[in-house]
C-alpha cells in the first residue's frame, strides 16, 4: 500500500540489510515527498507572484505585506507533518535502537576497536566471553588490541583486522571503541552509523537480514589515510560464522 513511498529504487539507496532499515527508509521517503511537495508548491507560487505583481501591473510598491490566512494554514500543516514524522517514526526507531537492547546472552556480541587506519575485530570464543584487554600489552604487529592472554576468557578469543562476520537473522551487539582519534563505524546497507570515541565503549545493535559481503566505511575524517580505512562485513548463517571463527583459531594456533 505504501510502495509509492519506497525511494530506495530510484534514489540510489543501497539494499535494506537489517530489520530496522525499512522503517528508516520509509521515514526518509516521507521527508523527500514533503520536500518535493514544498518545492513544487512554493516554486509555483513564486512564479505566480512574479507574474501577478510585476511592475507594469503594480507600479507602486506595497510595504504592508499579505494579510491572508492561507500562508499560516500551510505553515501549520508543515509543522504538523514534521511533528508526526518525529513522534511516529523518528522517536520510536531511535528509542528502539538505543534503549531496547536484546536480552543478555541472546545476541551475537563482538567488539570493534578502531584505529588509524583499520578496524580491529575482537570475537569471543566458544565460551561466549571476551577476554580482558590491557593497553600496556598493545603490540601493533602481534597484539593490536592488547588482549591479555593470561585471562582464561581470552584463551579462545579471535582478533582479526577488517574482517567482521555476522550471523543472518540474529540480533547482533557491536561494542565500538577507538584507540586514538574519533572514527565512525558505518555500514549503509544496515542503516547503521556510530562514532568510535576514544575513552568510550559505545554499544549498538541491529539484526542483519541480508546475506552477502558489505563494506565498513569510516564516516569521520580521521587522518591522512582516512580514505583507505575500509573493512568488510560478511553476513552468513550462524553455523558458517562459528565454523569460520574455529578455522581462523586453528590457523592461528598452527603458527
Amino acid at each position: 500500500m505504501l510502495d509509492f513511498l519506497d525511494i530506495s529504487s530510484y534514489l540510489g539507496l543501497p539494499a535494506s540489510g537489517s530489520a530496522h532499515a525499512p522503517g528508516i527508509d520509509l521515514m526518509m521517503a516521507m521527508v523527500h515527498w514533503l520536500m518535493l511537495f514544498l518545492f513544487v508548491g512554493w516554486g509555483s507560487y513564486f512564479i505566480f507572484v512574479l507574474f501577478r505583481f510585476r511592475q507594469s501591473k503594480n507600479p507602486t510598491a506595497s510595504y504592508d505585506g499579505a494579510d491572508g490566512k492561507y500562508s499560516k494554514a500551510q505553515e501549520g500543516a508543515v509543522i504538523l507533518f514534521e511533528s508526526a514524522l518525529l513522534v511516529w517514526f523518528a522517536f520510536p526507531i531511535m528509542g528502539q535502537m538505543k534503549n531496547e537492547f536484546p536480552a543478555e546472552n541472546t545476541a551475537f556480541e563482538v567488539n570493534v576497536i578502531a584505529e588509524q587506519f583499520a578496524w580491529n575485530i575482537h570475537y569471543p570464543g566458544a565460551d561466549g566471553v571476551v577476554g580482558k584487554r590491557d593497553i600496556n600489552l598493545i603490540d601493533l604487529a602481534i597484539n593490536p588490541i592488547g588482549l591479555d592472554r593470561s585471562d582464561p576468557a581470552a584463551e579462545d578469543d579471535l582478533v582479526m583486522v577488517n574482517e567482521l562476520h555476522l550471523p543472518v537473522d540474529r540480533d547482533v551487539v557491536i561494542n565500538i571503541s577507538s584507540k586514538d582519534v574519533i572514527h565512525s563505524f558505518g555500514v549503509p546497507e544496515f542503516r547503521v552509523k556510530q562514532d568510535a570515541v576514544p575513552g568510550l565503549v559505545i554499544p549498538i545493535w541491529f539484526r542483519p537480514t541480508l546475506e552477502g559481503e558489505f563494506e565498513i566505511a569510516c564516516a569521520q575524517l580521521c587522518g591522512l589515510s582516512h580514505y583507505r580505512m575500509r573493512g568488510y562485513v560478511t553476513v552468513e548463517s550462524q553455523a558458517e560464522v562459528t565454523g569460520w571463527i574455529q578455522q581462523m583459531l586453528e590457523e592461528e594456533a598452527a603458527f
